[in-house]
């Protein structure tokens, strides 16, 4: 029967299935991912196929010439243990052939991605709660919007390893519930974060701050959208100040991911990254 699997590029109805497997693994996707998820990649997304039923995906995103994500990396509970998944993992290695990965994995599968010659970099901590926080009056709050997307897009270069504008201009618009803010002193950028409606509760990424004092005034802000529901943000464990936020409004740490690379592993200053984007994109 394997030797009817195929693999192709994903289109907007097949990365609907794909991130319904997402959801039955728990990982809690957002409600209005797949138009923002396509935009940075239109051919980044990868199924594999037994005749014509789906049974494994895998998001292989580039960003640039040099940096690739991998994600979404998901075979169907009854297909498992055929090699299928090996063979749609292959694949999406080769699309990202000679670029550094990186890649966000649960920890049961670091000696498997290991194999593959990634190492890991750290950890991130998924942090949940549900904190009831009025939105903060900080003058330096802005809603992002056309005005300032530009200038959002351009800081968010220093905190991601490679430019991502056409992702981030589908990101940044408002639509499938996400709400973003900058942080703006002085005419410049200090930080940014954005919040969107997850099948279960809110996801908070990225967050991006020059300071912690930054960063606790944009999740305040993004906090408020959530209305008392539940808040997810995942942050890298180096990053003690991303550790104290999350416990001093009674988040709790809920899942870890591993960090890791295949190849050069970026300069990032993880010390300002208080959320990673997301699991699936980097």
């Amino acid at each position: 029967m394997t030797d009817q699997f195929s693999i192709r590029t994903m289109g907007a109805s097949e990365l609907d299935i794909a991130i319904g497997w997402a959801e039955s693994e728990g990982w809690n996707p957002g409600r209005g991912d797949r138009d923002a998820f396509l935009a940075a990649d239109a051919d980044g997304f990868l199924m594999g196929f037994l005749g014509d039923e789906p049974v494994t995906a895998i998001s292989v995103v580039r960003y640039g010439p040099a940096f690739g994500f991998l994600g979404f990396y998901i075979c169907r509970p009854d297909q498992r243990g055929k090699g299928l998944g090996w063979r749609t993992w292959q694949a999406g290695l080769e699309r990202l052939d000679g670029r550094t990965v990186g890649l966000d994995g649960v920890v049961a599968q670091q000696d498997n991605y290991r194999r593959s010659g990634f190492v890991l970099e750290h950890r991130n901590i998924r942090f949940a709660g549900a904190p009831v926080l009025p939105a903060p009056t900080d003058p330096r709050l802005a809603r992002v919007e056309g005005g300032n997307a530009a200038g959002v897009i351009a800081f968010d270069t220093g905190f991601f390893p490679a430019p991502r504008p056409r992702f981030l201009d589908a990101w940044l618009d408002g639509k499938g519930g996400r709400r973003a803010y900058a942080l703006i002193e002085d005419g410049a950028i200090e930080g940014y974060g954005v919040i969107r409606p997850a099948v279960s509760g809110f996801k908070i990424g990225p967050l991006f701050a020059r300071t912690a004092e930054g960063a606790d005034v944009l999740f305040r802000a993004l906090a408020a959208e959530a209305g008392g529901e539940t808040i997810i943000i995942d942050c890298p464990e180096p990053n003690a100040a991303a550790q104290s936020l999350a416990a001093r409004y009674a988040l709790s740490p809920a899942f870890e991911t591993a960090r890791m690379y295949r190849g050069t592993a970026p300069l990032l200053p993880l010390d300002s990254i208080f959320g990673i984007t997301s699991f699936e994109l980097g």
